[in-house]
């Protein structure tokens, strides 16, 4: 129990706001399929935000300079899925830019054949051990 004037939560409690309340109980973004590594910057110069939450104005000031939403979701200390939702709003309404990661077509690309050998060869020095 908390006396008078003292704080009725704990710092280590974490955030008190649900991830779910910070999209509206939203689980799908406005249509853009992103990617943890899909890069994002602010279009130059940014449109006015219809949003008034302050986790959009702080992804516009942070992609001044292009993230990945993995970076945007690390430094918002928020869940990727939360920060994937945020980020696409922005996208709909053209405030930021994205650019996917590059795939390529040839097996040993990213999580291709040659991925899949190193990750083998890793596992198996693991097993030596």
């Amino acid at each position: 129990m908390t006396r008078i004037g003292q704080p009725w939560f704990d710092d280590a409690a974490g955030p008190l706001v649900r991830p779910y309340a910070v999209t509206r109980g939203r689980t799908m973004g406005a249509g853009h399929d992103l990617d943890m590594l899909t890069l994002v910057v602010t279009v130059s110069p940014a449109p006015r935000l219809r949003h008034v939450e302050t986790e959009y104005s702080e992804i516009v000031q942070m992609c001044r300079t292009a993230q990945s939403v993995a970076e945007v979701s690390a430094r918002l200390n928020l869940p990727l899925a939360v920060t994937k939702i945020l980020v696409g709003d922005l996208i709909a309404e053209g405030v930021l830019n994205f650019r996917a990661p590059a795939s390529g077509d040839s097996d040993t690309d990213i999580a291709g054949i040659g991925d899949l050998n190193i990750l083998q060869a890793v596992l198996n020095g693991i097993r030596k051990l």
